[in-house]
């Protein structure tokens, strides 16, 4: 026994070393005139060296403050109110200013979601890749930063980057600016990356070049990556882990076999049912139906249940923790806790009837 328990111990401390971001039970909230928005309400994730983690919800469900959250990045009246973030063990919530500016750029960059309202339409793209450059990197001198800025367009793809650096943000199309958003992420070499909707803007030829542009260079640099959307199938192949967001909660978590194939929470199904794929071509989409929740005046329950056709009773007074299903994988649904309980009574009902019959 000593020996086993003396395994699961390394193990657990072997995960654990692995781990470059914990975030643990984050809740941020913006206090305005009309009251106290909890955007984000107790929302946990591991994000391991290498790996990526998709963030799924529709608008409002609190992926992006998630991601802010975490670069510390909020508006004037929005805040962290509890919880911890993690960073290779240190908690970033304690750092002062330098310690986050350091954080910033060095170990953590960001990816908007509309590169022309990112980029600074006054300085050319060399300047704006300088200035990132010689603020956190060693290449300090304006030439040394010009030349390791054409390196970096040369790696997100950008075509003829001598001639680029010396143009101005619109006179790129948005798949370049995107690119150039990208280089501008990578110029400190992060150990993470979050990509905040970093598709929304671009047709759907350049979303998928941007996806496999981003799956390369995670693959080539070796960093972690958190992708935000509220598009499934942006992430379908290219996730190791999913995420599905709620109401600033998560409602489901797993990995995309489990989320695409075996879905548990009615959120998530209503999302997937939503989705126009070639088994459904011929198929009216369902959409969800009622309106988003509103953050101003959250329920005592399930968030989802004002918009849920099968909602419990326990539903509308108890929100539900996350439950481990069959395979692994995790939902917060009531459901699941009825289904389970179900089950059970059920099992134990035939055991009593083979017991019964064996002993006759």
């Amino acid at each position: 026994m000593a020996i086993t328990d003396t395994a699961v111990v390394e193990k657990v401390k072997a995960n654990e070393e692995n781990l470059v971001l914990q975030v643990k039970d984050l809740h941020t909230s913006f206090f305005t005139d009309s009251g106290e928005v909890q955007a984000v309400n107790g929302v946990s994730f591991n994000l391991g060296k290498g790996k990526i983690l998709g963030v799924v919800g529709e608008s409002g469900s609190g992926k992006s403050v998630t991601a802010y959250s975490i670069m510390q990045i909020l508006a004037e009246t929005g805040r962290v109110v509890g919880g911890e973030i993690l960073y290779k063990g240190e908690n970033i919530l304690k750092y002062d200013k330098k310690q986050m500016d350091d954080f910033r750029g060095d170990k953590c960059s960001i990816i908007f979601q509309d590169p022309m309202t990112s980029l600074n339409p006054t300085f050319t793209i060399g300047w704006q890749l300088r200035e990132a450059l010689r603020l956190h990197t060693k290449y300090k001198t304006k030439q040394a930063a010009n030349e390791r800025s054409i390196e970096l367009l040369k790696m997100v793809g950008v075509n003829e980057p001598e001639a680029r650096i010396k143009q101005y943000p619109f006179e790129l199309s948005g798949g370049m600016r995107q690119r150039v958003m990208i280089a501008m992420a990578l110029a400190c070499e992060p150990d993470i990356l979050i990509a905040d909707e970093p598709t929304t803007a671009l047709d759907v030829t350049i979303q998928a070049q941007i996806l496999e542009l981003m799956k390369d260079l995670q693959k080539q640099l070796g960093m972690a990556i958190i992708l935000v959307t509220h598009d499934l199938g942006v992430i379908a192949s290219m996730c190791d882990e999913i995420i599905v967001m709620y109401g600033g909660r998560v409602c489901e978590r797993g990995t995309a076999d489990d989320i695409f194939y075996r879905p548990c929470h009615e959120y998530t199904k209503g999302l997937l049912r939503s989705i126009p794929n070639v088994s459904n071509m011929k198929e009216k989409l369902i959409p969800i139906g009622g309106t988003p929740i509103n953050m101003l005046a959250m329920p005592k329950g399930c968030a989802f249940c004002p918009r849920c056709d099968n909602a419990l009773k326990i539903c509308l007074t108890e929100k539900p923790d996350e439950m481990e299903m069959p395979d692994g994988h995790y939902a917060a649904c009531w459901l699941n806790v009825k289904k389970a309980y179900e089950e059970e009574a059920a099992g134990n009902e035939r055991g009593t009837r083979v017991h019964e019959e064996v002993n006759a």
